[in-house]
């Protein structure tokens, strides 16, 4: 008789909750502005409830297949290939932003995928490997994988790509990566990101003004004007704060219980990116700390379930892609809040579950399918 598993209910109704949580916050993020351009209020929340209605039908799938049969070399190599070819493809398909595939109405964003792909392949190459996770033959190849899903991501999002430098560090310390390796990829890595940060002047900018925002400390140091030259090739807006005085006005509005849903002024084109990024501003005003605090503790819940799974499962290949899962998806979303409560600089990089997007929720459901299945399997 086969045995019958015990849904892990904690971790699915946090995860349906948010979902349906983030649906109410984009209708009421974006209505106004879809009414205005769109001549439609309902123009965003439709095209997310096709993505909801796809992710929770890749998410029950993901959940229902045992995690064991991803554990095969066709499956880590072929979605690791996949990944980088379309990473390649958006490139020269997407010749601006370097960032979509365009399908009529539905746009596939490469570096989303990426994300549970690279988690797969480390997961499967590293349990296959455990016994020898300080060879050569192992780290080389890894390194690589990584590596170069890196570069095609960091070309046009940098946020991701810190997500999975991270996710895969995680990965290789569980798995007994020894420090040595780390001190290499760590510096190389922290060159990696300067040189991407220096190229682009808007990314640039945004650091400098983080840190320094009366450009007081570079005029000292920065006695030639090099840095400002550069940062004057910027061709966003000159106030690179704007974005992130806008969100923190929204959450000091929003006080402790908020000004009521749908009740929101800083969405009114006043806060860029109000239903993506920076969706994470309108709940902190509109629901005020309360509701802040509600979403931070429902990521903590993910972590706690994923941490429970990470620990108790048997084998290491659900360990990693449990680990893999659970760093991915919780540290972006502290990425996006420290973002938005202006903790860090500015960073285009959505609110798993919550912000709208398709890839990103389809990316994300089949991930979170995925650590239940193995939640479930862990007792």
């Amino acid at each position: 008789m086969a045995l019958r598993l015990k849904t892990d209910w904690i971790l699915f109704t946090t995860i349906i909750c948010i979902v349906f949580f983030g649906a109410v916050m984009i209708y009421s993020a974006s209505s106004v502005m879809a009414e205005l351009k769109f001549n439609s209020s309902t123009y965003f929340i439709f095209r997310q409830a096709f993505w909801v209605m796809a992710g929770l039908a890749v998410f029950m799938l993901m959940k229902r297949i045992h995690y064991r049969k991803l554990q095969q070399s066709g499956v880590a190599f072929s979605a690791l290939a996949i990944t980088l070819v379309l990473l390649l493809a958006v490139y020269f398909i997407d010749g601006h932003q370097h960032r979509w595939i365009r399908m009529g109405f539905i746009g596939l964003q490469p570096s989303e995928l990426a994300k549970p792909a690279l988690v797969i392949f480390l997961a499967f190459f590293l349990a296959l490997r455990s016994r020898a996770i300080n060879n050569r033959f192992t780290v080389m190849p890894a390194a690589l994988a990584v590596g170069f899903v890196a570069v095609g991501v960091v070309i046009a999002d940098l946020g991701t790509a810190v997500v999975l430098g991270c996710t895969a560090a995680m990965i290789f310390y569980v798995a007994g990566l020894k420090f040595r390796y780390f001190v290499v990829a760590g510096l190389i890595a922290s060159c990696g990101v300067a040189y991407t940060i220096y190229q682009k002047p808007y990314r640039l900018r945004r650091i400098v003004e983080y840190v320094d925002p009366a450009y007081k400390m570079l005029s000292k140091w920065d006695k030639q004007g090099f840095i400002k030259a550069r940062l004057e090739k910027s061709l966003t807006t000159k106030d690179t704060n704007y974005q992130s005085e806008q969100a923190k006005i929204a959450v000091g509005v929003g006080g402790i219980t908020g000004q009521g849903l749908m009740q929101g002024r800083q969405k009114l084109l006043y806060l860029p990116e109000a239903h993506t990024d920076e969706i994470y501003a309108v709940v902190g005003e509109e629901l005020g700390m309360l509701g802040c605090a509600g979403v931070l503790i429902a990521f903590l819940i993910i972590l706690w379930r994923g941490i429970r799974a990470t620990v108790l499962i048997p084998d290491e290949f659900g360990r990693y892609l449990a680990l893999g899962i659970t760093t991915m998806i919780v540290m972006q979303a502290f990425m996006n809040m420290t973002v938005v409560l202006g903790m860090a600089p500015t960073k285009g990089i959505p609110l798993p579950m919550i912000s709208f997007g398709g890839s990103s929720l389809l990316s994300t459901m089949a991930s979170l399918g995925l650590l239940l299945n193995i939640s479930e399997h862990a007792g």
